[in-house]
């Protein structure tokens, strides 16, 4: 059993894809972990999106960002989110690899900086991410900036 992947442009992404991802990272990021915040940012259009699916399900998501577009001289992931109820197959792990494999693909770098909720800094450090930052609060939860290179 492993998830589809597919990466698509904003302006790639069908009203289907695009509330079902809103709904996913709503889902987890407002819902689960409690936060009000603004995740309808501005960035989506600037982002390429990785979507996993499983029976035709999103149950996996991120978003690319090209050197420059978040962080400075290096690209970015973000909205990194597995819906809670598969996340015992630990297809976390297949997202970030092919998060990684997008960046490079589309964007040629293999330098990737992330803002990381702290709780995930062991998952992302088995990825290849080291620390750079101390903790800081973003959106009143506890992150890290984390950089591979």
């Amino acid at each position: 059993m492993t998830l589809k992947f597919e990466i698509k442009r904003f302006n790639e992404l069908s009203l289907d894809d695009l509330y079902t991802s809103l709904q996913l990272r709503s889902e987890i990021f407002v819902v689960e972990q409690d936060c009000v915040y603004q995740d309808i940012d501005g960035k989506d259009q600037k982002a390429l999106h990785l979507m996993g699916t499983f029976n035709g399900e999103l149950v996996a998501y991120c978003r690319l960002f090209q050197p420059d577009d978040y962080f400075p001289n290096a690209a970015s992931i973000g909205r990194v989110v597995v819906k809670q109820s598969y996340r015992d197959r630990k297809w976390g792990h297949d997202l970030i690899r092919e998060a990684k494999n997008g960046i490079q693909a589309h964007f040629g770098t293999d330098t990737i900086t992330i803002s990381a909720q702290l709780y995930l800094k062991r998952f992302y450090e088995s990825h290849g991410f080291v620390q750079v930052s101390d903790e800081y609060l973003e959106d009143n939860i506890p992150h890290i900036e984390m950089r591979i290179k």
